[in-house]
């Protein structure tokens, strides 16, 4: 079983955010102060910013496509259309994922372990050769698989495509213990409108005035509700599942979120921004050792997911948990109840290291990092289904929020 993670930082530290001179949630704007009250690492931006890492993803999938050969990337390219369709239908007509429809629900590169090559789950497939990872409702014969396929994209290359299928259930946005001050990562938190998710991390802004905002990470459906919300709303620690009201136990109002596209259009992140007061949030994220908790940092430079990269998070329900990306490039339909399905695209999957799993309801929101040493932020959690995770890049969850990790 994989180590705790550790820091100088763990079961103690520092908390308090004050003395970096950071905003009050509503106070005056101001230009960020003059250059000379700065310090160098506020006037510059560090290498391996989030622009580079999106080039430094995208250039990773590409040496995928080009390893898998074009019949495999068109064959993907056509189910993608597919299930961006689907989404749309299923929007339009306030209906939820369902066999009736297909039972393919997302589509990813990927490579099989020594078990898996000897199940049913893989077919035309080498120890160490990248596949076509397909995502469905329910397990199903690879002649009734390559039926499905053959629905979407005709014959191309399926008798001999390398073939992985994943069988994940109908795939939720995770949205539903204690409250601490100062709040820490991995910890219930949510609108006050939604049941509960997780905070994932602190971050800044990039550019004045927000440079001189302290955030709280999280999902858009567990921060703004979904789009359904306003700027300004309250963020309780912990969620209102968990017991948090507002105004009592609010440590944030929300300050920005990227809005998720429930017309069949492609969606690459689900993130929301909170702007907290210092004094009610820390920098550390934690997890439970026994009863006590226990409080670590991660590191500030974002890193690319990659095929059986070993990753953690710490979360609102299931707590420290390892995994495993299984697949990178990951196109999936995702139910956000209420007759609301959104398509994404370029997302990570993973399953956990123990049959515990990975993630369950409640997680949404959590900081995904690498499970080595540094543990570099690798994506931002946001949905998942029979054992299978599903995670936003959080190079571009920075991007599109335009901020930068704070830790």
């Amino acid at each position: 079983m994989a180590r705790k993670p550790t820091s100088s930082s763990a079961g103690s530290g520092d908390p308090s955010s004050q003395d970096e001179g950071f905003e009050q949630p509503g106070s005056a704007q101001d230009s960020g102060g003059s250059a000379g009250e700065r310090s160098n690492s506020d006037e510059f931006e560090s290498p391996g910013g989030s622009e580079l890492g999106n080039e430094e993803a995208s250039q990773e999938v590409a040496e995928i496509e080009a390893e898998a050969g074009s019949d495999l990337t068109a064959l993907k390219s056509e189910i993608e259309k597919q299930l961006a369709g689907e989404a749309a239908a299923a929007t339009e007509a306030a209906a939820v994922q369902s066999l009736e429809n297909s039972n393919i629900v997302g589509v990813g590169y990927g490579s099989a372990d020594a078990a898996m090559l000897s199940s049913d789950a893989c077919r035309n497939l080498a120890p160490g050769e990248t596949g076509l990872v397909v995502f469905t409702i329910e397990q199903t014969s690879h002649d009734e698989l390559s039926g499905q396929i053959a629905s979407i994209a005709g014959t191309r290359a399926l008798s001999s495509a390398p073939i992985i299928q994943v069988p994940v259930g109908v795939v939720d946005a995770y949205s539903h213990r204690m409250r601490m001050r100062p709040a820490p990562g991995g910890i219930s938190v949510g609108h006050f409108r939604i049941t509960a998710g997780t905070l994932g991390c602190l971050v800044r802004g990039n550019t004045a005035p927000r440079d001189r905002r302290l955030m709280v990470l999280s999902n858009n459906h567990v921060l703004a509700n979904s789009n359904d919300a306003r700027l300004g709303d309250c963020i309780s620690q912990p969620g209102n599942f968990d017991g948090g009201r507002c105004p009592a136990d609010q440590i944030a109002i929300l300050e920005s979120f990227v809005r998720i596209n429930f017309a069949g259009g492609i969606n690459y992140v689900d993130c929301a921004t909170g702007w907290a007061w210092p004094d009610r949030v820390r920098r550390e994220l934690m997890y439970l050792s026994g009863s006590t908790p226990r409080f670590f940092r991660v590191g500030a430079i974002p890193k690319p997911p990659a095929v059986g990269m070993v990753v953690g998070k710490t979360g609102r329900t299931t707590q420290l948990k390892a995994g495993r990306v299984t697949a990178v490039g990951v196109s999936v339909n995702v139910n956000f109840g209420g007759g609301r399905v959104a398509h994404f695209r370029d997302q990570m999957a993973i399953v956990g290291t123990t049959s515990a799993g990975f993630s369950a309801g409640g997680d949404s929101g959590s900081l995904i990092w690498e499970w080595r040493t540094g543990l570099a932020p690798v994506g931002l959690l946001f949905a998942g289904g029979g054992g299978t995770t599903f995670g936003n890049r959080i190079t571009r969850v920075l991007s599109a929020l335009n901020v930068r990790m704070y830790n």
